[in-house]
């Protein structure tokens, strides 16, 4: 009888304990919820970390690069000789340039020994000058140059990197003709990116990449442009060897005899106005 009494009240416990040990186990808080939040603020301590890095670079490379008096002059004159590729093939023995650039956006350049044909940018317009008259510039000669222009490094250090809506990214190390780089990509507040590789050791701007769409097939191009041979003029040192590439093949290749900063360039210079249509015959075939 005893024992029948006891093993009812162990029965009686069993299950009166189990329904308060399932209780206590749903009870039991989780520690995943606050997890998440400890992971969010360390990506968000990354990113910033990466950004302040990446600004650091670009400030030592503009320091480098000769500080205020780079970021500030208004005009530039160059001469030098440009060599066209096709294919990444030189085709030609060099043409005789003379460069005429006014911050932001007027350019003259004078081709030629003679320096009988001319072209001119002026904002988004732009003009061919020859012995037959101005004619417009061709548009996807226009396209390209005012492509280049707004992802120089005039126009992404003076303008993109004061804008607080500009992102700053440090993308690591690589290699960039032949020199150990820092690469920092700039993202614009219109989701426009460009990448600059920075030499580890003179902290020099080596090349400058960016991507775009072409307008006919809609395929994404990349567009380089490397600097090298660097002399200090007038404060600022500049590149002496640029070369321009498309999608991974050689374009142009300009070398530079002569660097001038704050010319006088009087906006004459950049006056044009179109006098006939190349395209448009003269008159009936005979």
């Amino acid at each position: 009888m005893k024992r029948t009494a006891l093993l009812t009240l162990v029965a009686l416990a069993i299950s009166l304990s189990v329904p308060f040990a399932l209780a206590q186990e749903s009870s039991a808080p989780t520690t995943e919820p606050q997890a998440a939040p400890a992971r969010q603020q360390g990506s968000s301590v990354t990113a910033d970390s990466n950004a302040k890095q990446g600004r650091a670079m670009l400030d030592k490379m503009i320091a480098t690069l000769g500080g205020q008096a780079y970021l500030a002059y208004q005009t530039r004159a160059d001469v030098g000789r440009n060599y066209g590729f096709y294919k990444g093939e030189p085709n030609s023995v060099g043409t005789p340039f003379w460069r005429f650039y006014k911050y932001p956006d007027k350019d003259r350049v004078e081709l030629t020994k003679q320096r009988d044909v001319t072209q001119i940018i002026v904002g988004d317009k732009g003009y061919e000058k020859t012995f037959k008259g101005v004619a417009a510039m061709e548009p996807e000669q226009l396209d390209g140059f005012l492509r280049r222009r707004s992802h120089s490094l005039e126009v992404v250090l003076r303008e993109w990197l004061k804008d607080p809506a500009t992102q700053v990214f440090f993308e690591g190390t690589g290699l960039a003709s032949q020199q150990m780089v820092n690469n920092v990509t700039l993202i614009s507040k219109d989701n426009d990116a460009v990448t600059i590789s920075i030499d580890q050791i003179s902290w020099l701007p080596v090349k400058r990449t960016f991507e775009y769409r072409d307008p006919v097939d809609k395929l994404k191009d990349v567009e380089d442009e490397t600097y090298a041979n660097y002399r200090m003029v007038q404060g600022i040192m500049t590149a002496y060897t640029i070369s321009r590439s498309h999608n991974s093949m050689m374009t142009s290749q300009r070398f530079l005899s002569e660097v001038h900063y704050n010319v006088e360039i009087p906006d004459s210079q950049f006056d044009a106005t179109i006098t006939f249509d190349p395209y448009k015959r003269s008159g009936p075939r005979k």
